[in-house]
Order: structure tokens, then sequence, then C-alpha cells
């Protein structure tokens, strides 16, 4: 497919809070942000990791070293309701939102497994296109410590960078930008608007995302979101695992930066907002004359990396 290249885009980081714990409210929300950043210029909308139905911090599910109760299952098959099922009718709302404003949004949703028991949900990253379609998605590799209660793992038949007409876009997401080598594949892919919803709002967060843009000579979308804990439903069976939680759950943090590690836009503490940049993909190609990780500057003779993109099926039928 020959598609038209342009060198400059303008993109849009939204750091907003999920409507926790109820997928048609987020996914409204998502719509309305979508067309408030296309009616401000964005070719290319970001949504934080797992903005549909929540990213759900300080909840436990009930679940400690060898136990389990009754009221975590009753919100874990709460948050489990509310995610969403690719594809489907949230799937098709969120592409309408982006062919609507012509954008590319990419969005984190905590998916519900359909294609075997539907027990198991994964942190994942959807990538629409400006004309509606689903052009593909990532899911998390490796969900972090208490994460791994609520989180199935990725495999690596999702870890795309697509083509599009303002360069070539995936994503990693959060901690997943701790493992150098998941890193050095999204870089060998030819990665240059690499995408990283995050819930990390701690100031390393800022020193990770201008090492990545430094080190991957790219352009770094982090967004985050705002959350404070009034937020929550208090009809929640473990509301009380909040008790002991600041107001201000996340406090945001999102940044947009550039392939030498200077913030275009952010970061962005303590509120909502949109961030918006322009981007100059000329940029890429200039910052490439002293380093390129997988060109000029790898030693492939000493270091070699192998990526397997093959589907893991635990059952395998042979009719």
């Amino acid at each position: 497919m020959n598609i038209q290249k342009h060198n400059r885009v303008k993109v849009a980081v939204i750091q907003a809070a999920s409507v926790i714990m109820d997928e048609k409210a987020c996914t409204e929300k998502a719509v309305e942000l979508t067309k408030q950043a296309g009616e401000k210029g964005a070719n290319i909308v970001v949504f934080p990791e797992s903005f549909i139905p929540a990213y759900p911090r300080g909840l436990s599910f009930g679940a400690i070293i060898g136990s389990r109760s009754k009221e975590g299952r009753e919100d874990w098959f709460r948050y489990w309701q509310n995610s969403v099922v690719v594809p489907s009718e949230t799937t098709e709302q969120l592409g309408e939102a982006a062919r609507a404003a012509g954008v590319y949004l990419i969005i984190g949703v905590t998916e519900r497994d359909n294609e075997t028991s539907g027990g198991t949900l994964y942190c994942s990253v959807l990538f629409f296109g400006p004309d509606g379609s689903l052009l593909g998605k990532h899911r998390k590799l490796k969900p972090t410590a208490s994460e791994r209660i609520i989180w199935g793992e990725g495999d690596g038949s999702t870890l795309p960078v697509f083509e599009t007409s303002y360069g070539k876009i995936g994503a990693l997401i959060c901690w997943e930008n701790y493992m150098p080598l998941a890193r050095a594949a999204m870089y060998n892919k030819g990665i240059q608007i690499y995408i990283a919803p995050t819930a990390d709002a701690r100031d390393v967060w800022q020193s990770t995302i201008r090492h990545i843009a430094v080190e991957g000579r790219c352009f770094v979308l982090s967004c985050n979101q705002y959350v404070t804990k009034d937020m929550y439903p208090t009809d929640l069976a473990c509301y009380d695992d909040l008790e002991s939680s600041p107001q201000e759950m996340c406090t945001g943090g999102s940044a947009i930066v550039g392939p030498l590690g200077d913030y275009l836009s952010g970061p962005v503490f303590g509120k909502e907002e949109i961030l918006i940049a322009d981007l100059d993909l000329n940029e890429i190609a200039q910052s490439h004359l002293d380093f390129d990780v997988v060109g000029h500057y790898s030693r492939p003779d000493v270091f070699q990396l192998i990526v397997d993109e093959e589907p893991k099926k635990g059952i395998k039928i042979n009719k």
C-alpha cells in the first residue's frame, strides 16, 4: 500500500480520568475528548493505560497470598463486566469517533478475552485509523506486581508497529518500557512515534520516557490519568481498600518528548488536560547523525535478539 507521507504531525495526549468501572460512560468520555482533540487540529490522539473501564489503582479485589474473598470476586466481576470485548459495540463507537475527528486514535483498555473461555483480562492498547477501522492491538507482555492478579500476559503476536501517513506508530505499556529487549524489538521495526500509556506518576518515569526518546531516536507520547479518590464508586464491595489512599490517587505526568530527549509539552500534574504538540518528523533523521541504536550503533556480530511473534495457544485441535 502506498501511503502519502507527511513531515509534520500534530499530536494530542489526553490526561484524563476514567469513569471508574463504567464501560459505557468511559467510552462516551473518550468519544467527547477525541472530538475536542480533533477540533484542536490533532492528527493523532492518545489515551492512558486502561482508560476503559479504569486502571484499578488501590483495589486488591480481595486477593492476598493464599486467600480470596467473596467481596473481591464481586468487584472483579464488575470490572470484568465493564471490560472491552474486541471487536464490540464499544470498539465501533471508538472507531466512529476516530473517523468523525479524522484522527489516529490510540487508547488503553482492559480487554476481555473472546478467543477462548472469556475468563481472562488483558491490559491492551487499541489502534484505530482515521477511516474508523480497528488497525490492531497490543497486549501488555508482563503485568507488574499485583497487576498479575487481574491481567493475563500477552504474547509476541501483538507487537505491531503501524505504517501511517504520519510515520511508524507503536506502543509499549507502562513498565514494559523497562524491558530492554521489548524496546529493542520496537526500535528494530522503525518506530517513530512511540506511545507509552502508563499508570506511573513518579518523577523517575520522566527519566524513563526521556531515555527512550534518546535511545530510540523517536518521539515519545506518554499518557497517564489524573485520578482522585472521590472518583471511585462508593458501592464497591472492597471500597475500604481505599481508606489509606491519598486524595490524589494519580497525579498524572503526561508528556510529549522529542528524539533528543527534550520536552515538547508537559509534563502536566494535578489536573486533567489535553497536551498538544507539533512534531517535525525530519528531526528523527537529523538525530541519527550520531546514533542509531539498531543501525550504525548496533553490533550484530556481538549481540542478536530473537523475537517470536507466533501466537501461543494452550490447546491445539488436530482435525
